[in-house]
C-alpha cells in the first residue's frame, strides 16, 4: 500500500520545520479501531515524522523491533516517528512535541473513547497554539458491526459524528453490504458532506487522511467561542431526535481510554474517588484486580452465564490457575479474544470492564468467585 502523503501541496508547503504543524484528530466510540489505526499510521510512514499523542502508548502494541529508545512518556521509532502520552494536559503534550530538535510532520492526537472531540479542537483553536499547529480534520470511526446511536441515546457519539471531517465506517467485513449502505445514510442525515470510507482492520492509504486540509473552523465556532475555550455549551450543536430504544444485543466497543480529562458530564458522579469510575453518557468503567488466580471454567461460566448485556468493552490480564501464560482478554460486543504470552513481571489478574447501569458490587462479587488459591499443578491452558 502506497502511504507517503506527497500528492497534496499542503503537505509540501510549511515554511518553517515547526510552524502550521497539521494536526489529525482521530475519535470514535469504544471498539471502532482508533488504537488499530495509530498502529497502522505509526508503522506505514515512508520518509514521513508522525507524532502521535495517546492516552497510554502500552495500548498501541508497537512492535518491538521498531522501537529505538522509550522514554517515561515517548517512543522513538526506527522510522522516525514517535509515540507519546498525553498524561495530564494536552497542551504540555503538544509542547513537547513542538519542541523536539527533529522535523516533524504531522501530528495526530486519539481521544477517549467516550469523549466529545470538540473540547480537543478547541485546545488546537483557542491558546497559542493556533500558530504553531493547523488543525488538518478530525477523524471519527464508527464499527459498523456495533453502532447504533439510538441504542447509546450518546450525545458524545452523535457529536463524534457530526464534528467528523472523515468518517471511517471501520469493520466492513463483518456486516452485510446492504447494512453498511443503510448505515452511511444515517450518518449522511447526521454530517452530509463528511468524506466517508469504508475499511477493514483501520487500514487506509495514510494520504486518505493526513494532512488533507479538510477542517474549517469557521463552519462551526465563531470567534467568541473559539476564544471562550472549553467553555462551550455541549447542546450547542444537539438535534433533537428520536432515540427508540432497541433492546438489542449487547454491542460495542472496544479501546478505552484512560485519560477523562476533555470530558465533561452531568451524571451524578458516584463519588468521584477512583479515576477507574467514570460517569459519562451512562457509561461506567469498574475495574478488578486479583493477586491470586481464576479458575478458567468459574470464568468461562462467568463470561456464558454471568456478564451483563451491557457491557460493551472489557479488557485486561487474566491469571488462570491452570496455565502458566499469562492471557490478554479483549472483548468487544458479543466477541471476546484471550491470546497469551510470557508474564514480564509478578502474576496477577487486571480487568477493566466498561457499560451502562452496571451493578459494580455483583459484578465484583461475580469475579470473586471466580478466583481461586494457586494450585500446584499446571494445566494446558484456556479450555482445555
Amino acid at each position: 500500500m502506497q502511504t507517503t502523503a506527497t500528492s497534496n501541496p499542503e503537505s509540501e508547503a510549511m515554511d518553517a520545520p515547526k510552524y502550521g504543524l497539521p494536526v489529525t484528530i482521530i475519535t470514535g466510540f469504544l471498539g471502532s479501531g482508533k488504537t488499530t489505526l495509530l498502529n497502522h499510521i505509526l508503522t506505514n510512514q515512508q520518509g514521513l515524522k508522525t507524532a502521535v499523542l495517546v492516552n497510554e502508548f502500552g495500548e498501541v502494541g508497537i512492535d518491538n523491533e521498531l522501537i529505538v529508545s522509550t522514554g517515561e512518556d515517548m517512543v522513538e521509532l526506527s522510522n522516525g516517528c514517535i509515540c507519546c502520552t498525553i498524561n495530564n494536559d494536552l497542551l504540555d503534550a503538544v509542547y513537547k512535541i513542538l519542541e523536539r530538535s527533529d522535523q516533524i510532520d504531522y501530528l495526530v492526537v486519539e481521544t477517549t473513547g467516550l469523549a466529545d472531540p470538540l473540547p480537543v479542537a478547541l485546545t488546537f483553536l483557542g491558546t497559542e497554539l493556533r500558530d504553531l499547529t493547523r488543525l488538518d480534520s478530525i477523524v471519527t470511526l464508527v464499527d459498523s458491526e456495533n453502532y447504533s446511536l439510538d441504542l447509546f441515546n450518546s450525545q458524545a457519539a452523535y457529536s463524534q459524528i457530526a464534528y467528523g471531517d472523515i468518517i471511517l465506517l471501520n469493520k466492513v467485513d463483518l456486516v452485510d453490504e446492504t447494512d453498511v449502505d443503510l448505515l452511511e445514510c444515517k450518518i449522511r442525515d447526521i454530517k452530509a458532506d463528511a468524506r466517508i470510507l469504508r475499511t477493514t482492520k483501520s487500514q487506509v492509504p495514510l494520504p486518505l487522511i493526513l494532512s488533507v486540509g479538510l477542517f474549517e473552523s469557521d463552519k462551526y465556532f465563531n470567534d467568541d467561542q473559539v476564544a471562550s475555550k472549553g467553555e462551550h455549551d455541549h447542546d450547542h450543536d444537539h438535534h433533537d431526535h428520536d432515540h427508540d430504544h432497541h433492546a438489542h444485543e449487547h454491542d460495542d466497543h472496544s479501546s478505552c481510554d484512560h485519560d477523562h480529562d476533555h470530558c465533561e458530564h452531568d451524571h451524578h458522579d458516584e463519588h468521584h474517588h477512583h479515576s477507574n469510575h467514570l460517569e459519562m453518557d451512562g457509561f461506567t468503567s469498574i475495574s478488578f484486580e486479583s493477586d491470586k488466580p481464576l479458575s478458567i471454567r468459574q470464568f468461562q461460566y462467568f463470561l456464558d452465564n454471568q456478564l451483563p448485556a451491557t457491557v460493551f468493552r472489557a479488557k485486561g490480564i487474566l491469571w488462570f490457575d491452570e496455565s502458566d501464560r499469562r492471557h490478554i482478554f479483549h472483548l468487544s460486543g458479543k466477541r471476546f479474544s484471550i491470546d497469551d504470552d510470557d508474564w514480564k513481571g509478578q502474576p496477577k489478574t487486571q480487568l477493566v470492564f466498561i457499560g451502562q447501569n452496571l451493578d459494580k458490587e455483583a459484578l465484583r462479587s461475580q469475579l470473586n468467585k471466580c478466583v481461586c488459591l494457586p494450585s500446584t499443578s499446571r494445566g494446558k491452558g484456556f479450555g482445555k
